[in-house]
């Protein structure tokens, strides 16, 4: 029997493993019923007969350490695929005589599911300017993306898709289940899923205006969330710090979201504020999942702005408190101290009202009224250049010639450069962009995030899309290519502060349960095969911010379906993933 490699994975690895894996065998049952139909296992009456075994496996994984997903302690084993699925387990050389079209040697490696992405941006990856193959996902391990925070391909109401015109069948879709389908034909390396987004929802009835949504305009949101629920999404996803979602009042996320209820929607929001106002939003989103009857998932969650990283402890005590009154209440997290969204953040929210943001800061009157109320305190919305501060506030979006110069800079060293001060900087930037200009923003602590990641209830997304890092150009931020590795090789190698096991956990079943995917999430006989190979000794994330486009190293297998997309740590280019849908599915018609 091999040894699990390397003294502080021994160590770390047996951290706190009474009470953990006492609930083990509980918490794996639980799983397996929750994610489907597990009725195909060791145990059962369809345990592969020798003629089986003597017919042999498309794939046998030997060697390795397998971490099944459900936080049990590693454990040696061989994994053996048929088709797309998983088709036995087996104890050390007992596959060693069966046929196999292909062995993969796991020695020394941890075998684990694929990871699933709870927060992914990889809409625009997979359809028109991407082919699919998200290589900075694969090469950190991701085997399925889900995505809708605040926005989707659709559902697009009519007016829009025929404004749209040629383009539509690219990027807009009359419905959910209609944008899945395009994926689905693209192809992707990974699988896909998402929620539907609630700002694609209030635009779908309202458009871009401010004010509350009519009775009318209600139903419409409603009837659109109840498509999409039948499409397959997951549920109702929001961001509540842009514009035109956050002009949507609680009381309109509630009635959307009993939409979602029915089919086991999830609530899944960036909240209304991750900073001064963090405490009062994590009640809204509460308020939101009680009145509606739905879970609640906080997306990223963090305390941003130096002022309010006390926060951060004080909404973990919320939560808790909250879920051990019922409430059905969990959250995910990336594991770095800055954010990333566009320059636009900055802005008032009522500046992009009607869509006419660049018209307004075309305006010279209209500057000074924004200027007026970015630079008041105690405004009721989140200016996240004032939290971050100028000088943490870094420039990446910027694809104009004359631009070119201020691109991975900080925000007041371009004012300095232009000759003003950060507001006319950011104003000017984002009028010449003509859009959002993608910036980072320095919030967190470390401590909080190395806090949040030994929490029960959290999982992990990149909020990123995926790249391929051959011709890439521009920047972005380094969770795109590094978050899953980050965690394996600083937090839980490095830093200890959770066990291999629940990290894994983390990233996989504690996903699937959460929304509904199906027979996926864990090593069990009859899940599909989505498979990770990788090193637990020299998994490592090499992304920074200046730098980003840089692979994560040390994952050196990833299976989809069963289907090799990554072989000893290069992409195959093979595109095997398929739509992941929620409860609500009702299939094709």
């Amino acid at each position: 029997m091999t040894a699990i490699p390397g003294t502080t994975l021994d160590l770390r690895s047996s951290r706190r493993r009474g009470p953990r894996n006492l609930r083990a065998p509980l918490l794996g049952a639980v799983l397996a019923l929750a994610c489907g139909d597990v009725s195909r296992n060791l145990e059962s009456d369809e345990r592969p007969t020798e003629a089986e075994r003597t017919a042999g496996y498309e794939l046998i994984i030997e060697g390795g350490w397998i971490a099944d997903g459900a936080g049990n302690a590693l454990y040696p084993g061989d994994v053996a695929v048929r088709a797309d699925r998983i088709r036995e387990i087996a104890p050390p050389g007992m596959l060693a005589a069966a046929p196999a079209t292909k062995r993969v040697d796991a020695t020394g490696k941890v075998v684990a599911p694929g990871f699933i992405d709870i927060q992914s941006h990889s809409r625009g990856s997979f359809l028109g300017d991407g082919d699919g193959r998200v290589v900075s996902k694969v090469a950190m391990g991701v085997t399925t993306e889900i995505m809708g925070e605040s926005s989707t391909n659709g559902p697009v109401a009519p007016h829009v898709l025929a404004a749209a015109g040629d383009e539509a069948g690219r990027t807009v879709f009359a419905t959910f289940g209609d944008w899945m389908d395009a994926m689905e034909e693209h192809g992707a390396s990974v699988n896909f899923g998402s929620f539907v987004g609630a700002t694609t929802i209030r635009i779908f009835a309202k458009g871009h205006d401010m004010g509350p949504a009519s009775g009318e305009e209600l139903e419409a949101m409603r009837a659109a969330v109840r498509g999409a629920m039948e499409d397959g999404a997951f549920g109702i996803g929001s961001a509540l710090i842009y514009p035109p979602g956050n002009f949507a009042t609680m009381e309109e996320l509630i009635a959307v979201n009993q939409a979602a209820a029915p089919y086991g929607g999830v609530y899944i929001t960036h909240l209304r504020s991750e900073a001064d106002r963090f405490l009062e939003a994590v009640d809204e989103a509460i308020a939101i999942g009680v009145g509606a009857g739905v879970p609640v998932e906080i997306y990223h969650l963090k305390a941003g702005g130096r002022r309010n990283w006390p926060k951060a402890a004080m909404a973990v005590a919320k939560i808790d408190s909250a879920r051990k009154a019922g409430v059905d209440i969990q959250a995910n997290m990336y594991p770095y101290t800055a954010g990333s969204t566009g320059l636009t953040a900055c802005f008032p929210p009522w500046a992009s009202a009607q869509d006419l943001l660049m018209d307004r800061l075309a305006d010279p009157r209209e500057r000074a009224l924004l200027r007026a109320e970015m630079e008041s305190p105690g405004s009721d919305w989140e200016n996240l250049c004032d939290l971050a501060t100028p000088e943490g506030t870094l420039v990446l979006g910027l694809s104009r010639p004359e631009n070119s110069r201020y691109q991975g800079r900080y925000l007041s060293e371009i004012a300095e450069a232009m000759g003003t001060d950060w507001v006319d900087a950011a104003f000017d930037l984002a009028l010449s962009e003509r859009g959002r200009v993608g910036t980072v923003y320095f919030m967190m602590s470390e401590e909080n995030v190395a806090m949040q990641i030994g929490l029960d209830w959290i999982k992990f997304g990149t909020d990123a899309g995926g790249w391929n890092p051959e011709g890439a150009t521009g920047l972005t931020h380094p969770r795109a290519y590094g978050t899953f590795a980050r965690i394996l090789g600083r937090y839980v190698r490095e830093l200890g502060v959770t066990t291999l096991e629940d990290a894994i956990r983390k990233m996989t079943s504690a996903v699937a349960t959460r929304i509904g995917i199906r027979e996926r999430g864990l090593l069990v006989p009859g899940y599909y095969a989505d498979i990770v190979v990788f090193d637990p000794e020299t998994i490592q994330d090499h992304a920074t911010y200046t730098e980003p486009h840089q692979l994560s190293t040390g994952i050196e297998h990833v299976f989809v379906n069963g289907v090799q997309v990554m072989e000893a740590g290069r992409h195959t280019g093979a595109l095997p993933g398929r739509p992941v849908r929620g409860r609500g599915w009702r299939g094709r018609e």
